[in-house]
């Protein structure tokens, strides 16, 4: 069934991921939000809405979810590695980057008009960082797409109420909230984030104006979430 003038549909890759569930959450909570797509490995088992459809793909293989982009307004990815050091860098380009722009091209073929990519902090295509780099470089080939609206949000430390990759994150986890009070003037926007307000962030963003390519960081998360 088409969608109204003014209904909003929104497409989903990489939402069982920690930031991709917490944005699930809340715009199951929207009554502006018609219908979600949940495309991923795995379905979400925990999810029994009629408003939201899964499919299992191959995120590597456009044509394993061509079919299912089509129809929707929006598209959020949050799609990428856990943790990068824990894989090469073909990996992490194949999954980060590639995979990204591919599902950001069949969502641009299709004709959704708002693209919303959890990316980071300080990402920057000319970055001596491969991490960074590539990030940067995936978001210069975004605005190549020219979305009607394209948002990135760069966040610094995630804060998850579980630890999920180990020691290494448990003490970051642990360290991070108490850096806040040196994390003033241009260096706010590397004070960790509640997951949990990130991804209130990343839904509530797309029923609010917003500019044809914006970036939002940690200040603009609590402005969005609220």
């Amino acid at each position: 069934m088409p969608l109204k003038s003014n209904e909003v549909s929104v497409v989903i890759l990489g939402g069982s991921g920690a930031v991709g569930k917490a944005a699930l959450k809340t715009l199951l909570q929207l009554n502006n939000i018609q219908q979600i797509t949940l495309l991923g490995r795995n379905p979400i088992s925990t999810v029994k809405t009629n408003c939201v459809q899964q499919h299992k793909i191959d995120v590597s293989d456009p044509r394993s979810y061509q079919n299912y982009v089509q129809g929707h307004t929006t598209a959020i990815c949050t799609l990428g590695v856990g943790q990068p050091t824990k894989v090469s860098k073909e990996e992490f380009i194949k999954i980060d980057k590639i995979a990204v722009l591919n599902f950001a091209t069949e969502c641009k073929k299709v004709g959704v008009k708002h693209f919303e990519l959890l990316a980071s902090v300080g990402i920057n295509a000319k970055s001596s960082s491969y991490y960074l780099r590539t990030k940067g470089e995936l978001v210069e080939a975004l605005k190549a797409l020219d979305f009607d609206r394209l948002s990135i949000f760069q966040p610094s430390m995630i804060l998850t109420p579980t630890n999920r990759y180990g020691i290494g994150q448990a003490i970051t986890l642990k360290i991070w909230p108490l850096l806040k009070p040196f994390f003033i003037g241009s260096l706010r926007k590397y004070k960790g984030i509640p997951v949990n307000v990130l991804g209130q962030a990343m839904a509530k963003n797309i029923l609010k104006e917003g500019e044809a390519y914006e970036v939002l960081q940690w200040d603009q998360f609590y402005t969005v979430s609220k």
